[in-house]
């Protein structure tokens, strides 16, 4: 796996996520709901590392569970797209006809509100906040899973193998749980993995333009939005958590790249 080099990169970034998001909850530098207006704008540098916003609150201290709220956000509308999504892209490849027709166009209909678009829907009616941030971005990769695992299952069910599965009597559901499921995995994995990095881009995005966490909780995009106004000021207070955010979503892109070449056996072929 090191030896490909997409992925070692993408395993170090995420990596360091990960470990910046574990570490917020034991220790930060400065508590993050501390307002220091004697200490306000500070540069980068001394016993603040990275320097201060426009409260005086430490920017490492708000990176770290910031980075945690992210990661938080990420793992549940993965999840929840996921288990949604998978059972009904296996329905429609294991049944086909006019169920795999309606659960096809019902994706479609998904697909036609992306998730800032259904996150302003849904905060219309039931107010800003990351349930229904979570909500909206969970929703459109509910119809990310189904459309990938219905394509991948797909080709599995025109497999040999699963024909004299059926063959000896196994039914649709026996097949889909011992053969299918099993031979996406590496595909769900991929997605997943590429699906994550779009949510912390969405909840961000969200966050910034107030859908998404709120106030006082850390969010990069909300660190993002603060700095607009003090760009001229202080560029350190975009460019910080712009880059943070960048590198993260690269991380992941690349891990999941990676992921695809190291478990395709024809790209590892030509490796």
């Amino acid at each position: 796996m090191m030896r490909h080099a997409g992925f070692a990169l993408g395993a170090l970034l995420t990596g360091l996520l990960v470990l910046m998001a574990l570490l917020s909850f034991v220790w930060t530098p400065f508590p993050v709901e501390e307002v220091r207006i004697a200490a306000r704008f500070r540069p980068p540098g001394g016993e603040n590392w990275l320097g201060t916003d426009h409260f005086g609150r430490d920017i490492v201290s708000l990176l770290m569970v910031g980075a945690r709220n992210s990661i938080a956000v990420g793992a549940v509308v993965i999840g929840l797209g996921m288990a949604v999504g998978v059972p009904v892209g296996l329905l429609a490849a294991a049944r086909g006809g006019w169920i795999d027709e309606w659960l096809g166009r019902a994706t479609d209909l998904v697909f036609a509100f992306p998730a800032i678009l259904s996150a302003f829907l849904i905060t219309a009616l039931l107010g800003p906040g990351v349930v229904n941030a979570i909500l909206a971005i969970g929703i459109f990769n509910m119809g990310v899973f189904a459309r990938v695992t219905r394509g991948a299952a797909q080709a599995v069910w025109r497999r040999e193998f699963v024909r004299a599965a059926l063959a000896l009597g196994r039914g649709p559901f026996s097949v889909t749980v011992v053969h299918v499921l099993p031979n996406i995995a590496g595909v769900l994995t991929v997605q997943a993995t590429i699906s994550f990095a779009a949510a912390i881009l969405a909840e961000a995005s969200l966050s910034y333009l107030g859908l998404g966490i709120q106030p006082p909780a850390p969010s990069w995009g909300k660190m993002l939005h603060d700095a607009q106004t003090f760009m001229l000021l202080r560029p350190s207070l975009a460019i910080i958590p712009g880059a943070t955010i960048a590198l993260s979503v690269l991380g992941l892109n690349l891990l999941g790249d990676g992921l695809r070449d190291l478990l395709d056996p024809r790209l590892r072929a030509r490796r």
